[in-house]
């Protein structure tokens, strides 16, 4: 029997997210969510996703992530896709800071988790679940081939130009201390499906990709790589997002510790969870922001005009960097979902070829589609994120390269 299966798993540091998927099609097996770990009201929710099939919930203490996966496995079993099934080829981790090492999906070793371990100081808040989560899987199945994907991989390709901070080499050396670049997985999907949408190879076609969600990036590929991304030693530059600054000056951290007699955590808890859309209106769902200005609350449209200058803002450079830009590309919840905001964004920019259709924005679809007017020099596209089946292909291409040398 030929493995097909790739489980794949996002740990965070209270949770675990994963999908079952055969990849002979893509198709979904299951997929679930494990929160609150280390409570006493941890909760799993699992959805089989064959025929008939019926979503499991179940509540009570789930002591960590050990626990965690081993209760996913027993939800596994129970539909016979258990985690000992010689359908499965491997284990997809999505690993969000790769550093400058991994430029690829990389088969997880001891060495391959002690470079992940060493670069914790870069990626604190993420990369110690995603260890987590790897050390349990392996302990689960030692004999299967376990695939780390990182999140930072596709912006690898920058050129020194745009991935080096202007500051003293030495220092940025000696600290890693330039942009890495997140959302990587995401990026590389929708600008490949974006592609697919216009008919062309990806080497054929430079996309501006705006990925928006609570957290929100731009890039810019040229020809299936990517040469500019708006996130950077860590996910706080770039756009204004849900709850996080974006770009700003870094006096402001100075004058913030010698002026109000911040400490540092406090700047950094300032910066990342009481800023972006929530510090500007109190809110950081598109949808409540967008009522709240149907109903004339001026400080909702204050945010929401911040958000878009930014956007815009992104999309002018990147068209800049390309030089020429085939189409741009909206994805993860708000790009999904907004339609004021995709119009808005775009608005104005009439002279770099760009144009909606109207009716075609507000259409609400899951599919990948075009929404730009006919004329529009430059194709505009909703295309739905799948992080997921990024990690699953990339996993199960590795293995199966592997199992041919």
């Amino acid at each position: 029997m030929t493995a097909t299966r790739v489980l794949v798993l996002n740990s965070g540091s209270s949770s675990v997210k994963y999908q079952l998927l055969d990849m002979r099609d893509g198709s979904r097996l299951a997929v679930g969510l494990v929160e609150r770990i280390g409570e006493a009201n941890s909760r799993l929710v699992h959805t089989p996703l064959g025929e008939g099939a019926e979503k499991r919930e179940r509540t009570g203490p789930i002591a960590d992530h050990g626990a965690a996966l081993k209760a996913v496995a027993d939800e596994l079993t129970a539909d016979g896709l258990g985690l000992d099934s010689p359908e499965l080829a491997a284990i997809g981790h999505r690993v969000v800071h790769g550093g400058l090492r991994f430029t690829e999906p990389t088969v997880i070793d001891d060495d391959v988790l002690a470079e992940v371990e060493r670069l914790v100081p870069v990626a604190p808040l993420h990369n110690p679940a995603n260890i987590t989560g790897i050390r349990t899987a392996r302990a689960l199945r030692p004999d299967l081939p376990q695939v780390a994907v990182f999140d930072t991989a596709f912006h690898t390709t920058m050129p020194e130009s745009a991935a080096r901070y202007a500051i003293d080499v030495e220092t940025a050396d000696a600290h890693r201390i330039r942009r890495y670049g997140f959302h990587g997985t995401s990026h590389a999907y929708v600008s490949r499906e974006t592609a697919r949408l216009l008919g062309k190879a990806p080497e054929d076609v430079n996309v501006i990709v705006l990925h928006l969600g609570n957290g929100a990036s731009a890039s810019a590929v040229k020809g299936g790589r990517c040469v500019d991304t708006s996130m950077g030693l860590t996910p706080l530059e770039g756009l204004v997002m849900g709850t996080r600054s974006g770009d700003i000056d870094p006096a402001v951290t100075f004058h913030l510790k010698r002026v109000a007699g911040m400490s540092t955590d406090d700047i950094d808890a300032l910066l990342n969870k009481k800023s972006g859309l929530v510090g500007l209106c109190g809110d950081n769902d598109m949808r409540e922001i967008r009522r709240r200005i149907e109903e004339g609350d001026e400080r909702a449209l204050l945010a929401f005009e911040i958000y878009i200058h930014r956007l815009k803002k992104y999309i002018g450079a990147y068209y800049a960097v390309l030089g020429r830009v085939d189409a741009i590309a909206f994805t993860a919840g708000v790009g999904e979902n907004a339609a004021a905001v995709r119009e808005a964004a775009v608005a104005g920019l009439e002279e770099l070829g760009l144009a909606l259709d109207t009716g075609l924005n507000d259409e609400r679809s899951d599919e990948a589609r075009i929404i730009s007017a006919p004329y529009a020099r430059v194709a505009v596209a909703v295309v739905p994120t799948d992080e997921e089946l990024e990690i699953a292909r990339q996993a199960f291409a590795l293995v199966s390269l592997n199992s041919l040398d």
